[in-house]
């Protein structure tokens, strides 16, 4: 049943669950076999292979340079019998292709005036949309192009007759799917992209978000890294997707060999690769985020400096527009891989480094601040949970790089009437293990002594656990620890992390939100269980610190303010989840939030395919970890939560955070650094767009 939706759409389940209707496009880089000089054969193939990519819904497919008469033809370039046959060929694949519902990129030799281009054509709905001749010419080792071909700048006019239609001619040609407006692309020819100035980066300022190169490239050893380099950097300094194909079984081995390598790369990320030296026909896709892209390009505002001090090569690119059949109709999954964790890397080498560089970012900014301010003493409430575990590693190595003795650390653990003795024992252990000055002061008599001064029920032996007694062991503890400062001459070291940063969770000027630096305030919740599992498989604080860290990590998350209703140290009442949603969910929310800006509906769409199938996502080799999944209404109702906390209720907590480091790219929350909000406003319209999703 059809959903109304407030900007006047209307979303169906199947258009919800459709990669386009969010933004994504589906390409294709095809590799067809091929045979030398037997355009025919190789317009079979081509077609073959374009309705292979039509079945899995893919709206772009870029084929070899040269592909329908075969790269290494020689001086056969030269002959009119094959120049005729390329033609023929090419009217072959334009008539085929107006019972596809997708843009086909074919290369070929083309007679123009006079002269002999190395042209890629643009074919959609049964016409040629546009032809791009190649504009550098190889002539140096295994390459004598110049033999056979004019470059690009040698034509002298910007439209050929083609099968009686004028047909648009030239470098200077952008194409867009009208019907999906940020699908706006460029072709260049393999050397094109060789060169230091690429055509394909004033397309990109241009405006064009796909760029494609229909390249011949034959193998030579190093040959294949090398193109990934070239690609990688190419798709990242244009914030755009690169499309990378290449010739492969049925090129001529005379004196070269060929291998096949297609590529496709979105901002410097690899999306998929094909296997190399196949004898077979063979296609690879990608489905990429072409908001992704656009929003990046919104957000580095050099970007748009670079369009206007190019303005003069940015001006003469010409748009040629028309309409693809979309299959908006149907189910499309993002066949894309999502991470779960966005901010922890599956794989266990780059995790291994990212917890590295963390942990190593967040020891210098506290070397530099200590160092700057002349003190050498910090203080840290020490809980037994997660946050404060992780920061009082972060302040032993901090001590250690500046050559200074650990029991400069003033740890402190102060059990309240809901300390559990699970986590108070963990507390100790870890202060033991760390090497710290370890103290602990029970701060009940000083809260009961505030609580009588309110006059609050408790004092007065009734069960009122309302937020005001939680509060008074908040402020208490907070309140103990910048006066220990003082007494010592130290700084409080805060341990408030990300996550509760973007939800709210933590109590206004209190440890979790105030202290003089805070180590962990850019790093959300599910990468700090990584640091603190990092620190203890690597066994950097030795002894039994690897079991108490393993004992941290397996305890619930829990304020600790409300007593069990087992009685004094017992496992506590309050599941922080349970109340604010499953931390793994929420990071993953606030990443696509914070770092994109993407609408919550596109972010549902994100989530569900991630998180939908219980044997995908990070870590398939760590059993410790618990793989869950949630479906749609788990997702929307958890998104809910966040969007009504982040927008609404809790910007005023982050207006006024102490200094910090911040630590990835995928931002932090900091008002002196990438987030400035009004503390006042509404979630109304993020909410209204996740009511538009269905079900």
């Amino acid at each position: 049943m059809p959903i109304k939706q407030s900007a006047g759409r209307i979303m169906t389940t199947n258009k919800f669950l459709n990669l386009y209707s969010h933004d994504f496009a589906r390409v294709a880089v095809a590799i067809p076999k091929c045979r030398i000089a037997d355009p025919a054969f190789n317009a079979a193939e081509t077609i073959v292979l374009a309705r292979q990519a039509e079945q899995q819904g893919a709206v772009l497919v870029a084929f070899p340079e040269l592909g329908l008469s075969a790269y290494t033809c020689d001086d056969l370039f030269h002959q009119r019998a094959l120049l005729d046959a390329c033609e023929a060929a090419l009217a072959t694949v334009v008539e085929a292709s107006a019972t596809l519902s997708l843009a086909m990129i074919v290369g070929l030799p083309l007679r123009v005036g006079h002269q002999l281009f190395n042209c890629a054509v643009v074919i959609a709905g049964g016409r040629i949309q546009g032809i791009v001749p190649k504009s550098y010419l190889p002539n140096y080792g295994e390459f004598y192009e110049m033999r056979q071909f004019s470059p690009a700048e040698n034509a002298a006019a910007s439209q050929v007759e083609l099968f009686g239609v004028s047909i648009p001619f030239g470098t200077g040609l952008l194409f867009e799917v009208s019907n999906l407006p940020l699908l706006k692309f460029h072709v260049e020819i393999c050397e094109d992209v060789w060169v230091p100035i690429p055509p394909s980066s004033f397309a990109a300022l241009a405006g064009a978000s796909v760029l494609v190169n229909l390249s011949a490239s034959n193998v030579v050893v190093g040959k294949a890294g090398y193109r990934h380099q070239l690609v990688a950097q190419q798709s990242a300094r244009c914030l755009s997707a690169y499309l990378y194909t290449s010739a492969g079984k049925g090129e001529s081995s005379t004196d070269l060999a060929w291998d096949g390598q297609g590529l496709i790369y979105e901002n410097g990320e690899l999306l998929a690769e094909s296997e190399r030296f196949l004898d077979d026909s063979h296609i690879i896709f990608a489905d990429v985020d072409l908001e992704r892209l656009s929003r990046e390009r919104m957000r580095q505002t050099t970007f748009g400096q670079s369009v206007r001090r190019h303005a003069g090569e940015v001006a003469r690119f010409e748009t040629i527009r028309f309409e693809l059949a979309l299959p908006l109709d149907q189910a499309l999954p993002l066949a894309r891989s999502v991470e779960r964790f966005p901010y922890v890397p599956a794989d266990p080498k780059r995790r291994d480094e990212r917890c590295t560089e963390v942990y190593n970012i967040q020891v210098q900014a506290l070397v530099q601040r200590l160092s700057a301010s002349k003190i050498s003493k910090v203080v840290i409430g020490v809980s037994g949970g997660l946050d404060s575990t992780h920061a009082l590693l972060v302040c032993a190595k901090a001590m250690d790089r500046l050559n200074l003795p650990r029991a400069n650390i003033l740890a402190y653990t102060m059990p309240g009437f809901a300390t559990s003795d699970r986590t108070l024992l963990q507390a100790r252990q870890l202060m033991q293990v760390v090497g710290a000055t370890a103290a602990e002061i029970d701060i009940r008599p000083s809260c009961l002594q505030m609580l009588k001064d309110l006059g609050h029920p408790y004092a007065a032996g009734q069960d009122q656990f309302d937020i005001t007694f939680e509060n008074v062991q908040a402020g208490e503890r907070t309140n103990h620890l910048f006066r220990l400062a003082n007494f010592n001459n130290a700084i409080v070291i805060g341990t408030g992390d990300l996550s509760e940063l973007a939800l709210g969770w933590c109590t206004y000027g209190v440890g979790d939100h105030m202290s003089h630096y805070n180590v962990n305030a850019s790093v959300p919740k599910t990468l700090i269980s990584h640091l603190v599992r990092w620190v203890a498989e690597t066994g950097a604080i030795g002894g039994q610190g690897s079991d108490v860290l393993l004992n941290v990590l397996s305890t619930e998350i829990s304020p600790e303010l409300v007593p069990g209703k087992a009685g004094a140290g017992s496992k506590p009442e309050q599941i922080t989840e349970n109340v604010i949603g499953p931390y793994e969910l929420q990071d993953f929310n606030l990443y696509y939030i914070l770092r994109y800006g993407f609408a919550p509906s596109k972010v549902a769409f994100l989530a569900l395919s991630a998180w939908h199938d219980k044997t995908a996502g990070n870590w398939p080799n760590d059993a410790k970890v618990v793989r869950n999944q949630y479906d749609l209404a788990a997702i929307k109702r958890n998104l809910a939560i966040f969007l009504d906390r982040f927008f609404r209720t809790s910007q005023f907590k982050r207006s006024c955070v102490p200094n910090a480091p911040k630590v990835g790219s995928g931002g932090s929350l900091s008002p002196r650094g990438d987030w400035r909000a009004p503390s006042d406003s509404e979630a109304t319209v993020w909410l209204d767009d996740l009511d538009n999703i269905p079900g």
